[in-house]
């Protein structure tokens, strides 16, 4: 579903130019001319990303983003704040101040767009940290990761295999920080030695003669498993715009410009190796002893133990920002049939490729279970009837659309399924019904609808 942005903007004209930009990519808008009605339109429900225009005054934009990050329930909103920022360090504040990227107007739309599209995807990632370390809370680990004590490791890429004086200056500031060089070739020709790399500074500040060889470098660098969850900022030149959008969706974290000051640069690898850092630490949890506990062993998948008390936490949170949530009972039709027919481990493999199919076409943010047998649950945050019964129904074809191809023959087996999805209503008034087990009851009722129905379909409840 596409996200809401909200732009805080005291020029009617700016407002309404950014409003129609970003309608025609597909986001809801809201407009404010103040930060009292921002704080209005916040406290009513959360917007996704905002857009701060920092000629509010600075220190009106720094209480603002201090008290927007100090709130637990709004911390997680990226913040894009734009101006005319006429010296690097009104750049820098900015982004001390809580911003978490600055654009410099005027600015371009397509970069623009690249940094809500990156901004997003990260918000998804630190959303998923936080539900799922609540989830394991609420399972009775209460016990923290431990903390990062290695030396972060980052590597600078430059095309004459130098430091530049600027990057120089992140080994002497950050700190547990071991700088590194290298070619921009040798990083994907080569193995990656001794450590893993945290953080990626590809620096073609110099001259970037042939895009293509920025995006060959993004798109091995995330290809890679011993890569693929580095951090990666992109250092440009300023005319590189095109470039600079295609590379945050090819997978960069971050790009900066040449005219960016050392103390922004080092201000953004910060961040984006606290970033690395608390990504790691969500991978642990399901790698760690806590795993075999909360993970279903056939699938792979979550199991009933975790899906409860995390669907207690969705509701929780759902009913705080005012968002509706979609919980969905997927079943295998005439699963019996298939054992019957080709045996127990034929049907043991339709599960497992059933849960990569569904897993293949969830966001990170959304919950996927195997709930027992034939029957999977999936949960997905800030979800409305329209998204709801799309996602329903692509998932649903994704299982009746294609075969399943099972046993050391290979052979064909056709499964269908049948999906009810129960809506809740994201205020206070569901506080009764959306108990975990009561979600779970009320996804079932629609699923017993659809299989009624005549199976291989998708029915849908409301609160």
């Amino acid at each position: 579903m596409a996200g809401e942005i909200l732009i805080i903007d005291a020029v009617a004209t700016n407002r309404i130019v950014l409003k129609v930009k970003l309608l025609v990519a597909q986001y809801r808008v809201r407009l404010c001319e103040t930060l009292a009605e921002a704080k209005a339109e916040i406290d009513a429900s959360l917007p996704d990303l905002i857009l701060l225009d920092t000629a509010i005054g600075k220190d009106a934009v720094s209480a603002f983003c201090t008290a927007l990050n100090a709130d637990e329930r709004a911390s997680l909103i990226p913040i894009i704040a734009t101006g005319g920022f006429t010296t690097p360090k009104d750049r820098v504040a900015a982004l001390e101040a809580g911003a978490d990227d600055v654009l410099s107007k005027p600015f371009d739309d397509h970069i623009l767009q690249a940094r809500i599209r990156s901004l997003l995807r990260s918000r998804d990632a630190r959303q998923e940290l936080r539900m799922r370390d609540g989830t394991r809370t609420a399972l009775g680990f209460a016990e923290a990761c431990s903390e990062f004590t290695a030396p972060t490791q980052l590597l600078v890429a430059s095309l004459d295999d130098t430091l530049a004086p600027d990057l120089g200056y992140l080994s002497q500031t950050l700190e547990n920080v071991q700088v590194n060089t290298s070619a921009p070739e040798s990083i994907t020709r080569e193995p990656i030695k001794k450590f893993p790399i945290d953080l990626f500074l590809l620096d073609f500040r110099a001259g970037l003669s042939d895009d293509k060889v920025l995006f060959r470098i993004l798109s091995e660098l995330r290809s890679r498993s011993e890569t693929r969850h580095s951090s990666i900022m992109a250092l440009l030149p300023t005319n590189a715009r095109h470039a600079a959008a295609m590379a945050l969706d090819l997978g960069a974290n971050d790009i900066v410009y040449s005219t960016v000051a050392a103390e922004e640069i080092r201000h953004r690898c910060a961040v984006l190796i606290q970033a690395k850092h608390e990504a790691d630490a969500l991978r642990r949890t399901v790698e760690s002893g806590l795993e075999a506990a909360i993970t279903d062993p056939l699938t792979g998948l979550f199991n009933r133990r975790y899906a409860l008390p995390h669907l207690s936490r969705l509701s929780t949170e759902s009913r705080k920002n005012g968002r509706q949530f979609a919980i969905m009972a997927l079943d295998l039709d005439h699963f019996k049939t298939v054992n019957d027919t080709y045996g127990h481990a034929a049907g043991d493999e339709v599960l497992r490729q059933t849960a990569a199919r569904l897993q293949g076409n969830l966001r990170a943010v959304d919950l996927l279970a195997r709930m027992g047998g034939e029957e999977f649950l999936v949960a997905i945050p800030n979800s409305d009837v329209v998204h709801a019964r799309k996602a329903a129904e692509r998932l649903c074809d994704l299982i009746g659309g294609a075969p399943f191809y099972v046993g050391p023959d290979r052979q064909e087996v056709n499964v269908t399924m049948s999906v009810g999805v129960y809506l809740s209503d994201g205020t206070d008034a569901g506080e009764k019904i959306e108990s975990h087990g009561a979600l779970v009851n009320a996804a079932d009722v629609a699923l017993y609808a659809a299989k009624s129905g005549g199976r291989n379909k998708v029915s849908l409840s409301a609160a």
